[in-house]
């Protein structure tokens, strides 16, 4: 199937798949953090990756890529490695779904970008959109503080918020990668520069390897990352990225559900709350899934 023959409608089912296989990554990644640490979690898991996405590319391997692809697949890569890191770190201190919760508000910063980058419409109606989202945030922190977490949890939910503006641009990102290149090439070459960028800290942090016990776990992460980043290329290919930002969404529901029954995390009245109005900006600014060729509110 091209990319033309695919429906709206289709990619945006590809890509809720994909954010599917990557809420599981998560609550996988958080394991692997609670028990080694952050970096040693992404180096490890990055190795598993580069092979698995190595053996799958190389199937079908014709040449190189053009050096302005080649371009665009390392600057993904590196913004993908801070994302990470900073994504990572932060649900190793914070409940799931409030992390994930927090990084609902990256559709939103997504549709301003895809309107300066992409030429995207966007109309007056963000403007209220956003201020209910930012409403959402607020109560999340306000949970946060009535629960008394701790520094570490507000710590952790201001690196979430920072890779979720990290997750905007690489929405963006993604949406530009993948019509110039297929799913395959895009996560063997994003695979090797995260796996470039965290050997290059290799020197300064240090890490040892993982004990086998912790080998399955970093596998399992590898599979579900690699998975879900072919099919949400595969989708953004196909339907422009404001329109698949609100796929993101689902997210929640499987992160509430690994939350509580890995780890026993329940979901906060606040959290909830904060949820339904970030959600509730991001749809009220996002396109209409229902028409054939999905358009973000016109600016007049």
């Amino acid at each position: 199937m091209t990319a033309r023959a695919a429906s709206p409608a289709i990619a945006f089912a590809v890509g809720t798949l994909g954010i599917a296989l990557f809420s599981g990554m998560d609550a996988i990644m958080k394991g692997l953090v609670l028990a080694i640490g952050v970096y040693s979690t992404m180096l490890w898991r990055s190795f598993a990756g580069v092979a698995l996405a190595g053996a799958a590319y190389a199937s079908r391997w014709k040449r190189w890529p053009e050096r302005r692809v080649l371009r665009l697949h390392v600057e993904r890569g590196v913004l993908t490695s801070f994302m990470g890191l900073l994504f990572f770190w932060g649900i190793g201190h914070v409940p799931l779904a409030q992390a994930i919760a927090l990084a609902f508000i990256a559709p939103l910063i997504a549709l301003y970008l895809a309107a300066v980058l992409l030429g995207e419409q966007v109309g007056k109606r963000t403007v209220g959109a956003s201020l209910l989202a930012f409403t959402g945030v607020i109560v999340i922190f306000i949970g946060q503080a009535r629960a008394d977490l701790g520094r570490e949890a507000l710590l952790g939910s201001l690196a979430i918020l920072l890779s979720a503006v990290l997750y905007a641009v690489n929405i963006i990102m993604m949406r530009r990668q993948s019509q110039a290149a297929g799913p395959m090439e895009i996560a063997f070459f994003q695979n090797l520069t995260v796996t470039a960028v965290l050997l290059a800290a290799l020197p300064v942090i240090g890490t040892e390897l993982p004990a086998m016990i912790h080998w399955p776990a970093l596998l399992g992460a590898a599979v579900l990352s690699t998975l879900s980043l072919l099919l949400l290329s595969w989708a953004y290919a196909r339907a422009e990225a404001s329109y698949l930002a609100a796929t993101e969404y689902t997210a929640f529901l499987w992160a509430a559900l690994f939350g509580w029954l890995v780890f026993g995390e329940h979901l906060s009245a606040f959290t909830l709350a904060g949820a339904v109005l970030i959600v509730a900006g991001c749809l009220l600014a996002a396109r209409s899934p229902q028409a054939a060729n999905p358009h973000l509110e016109a600016a007049p």
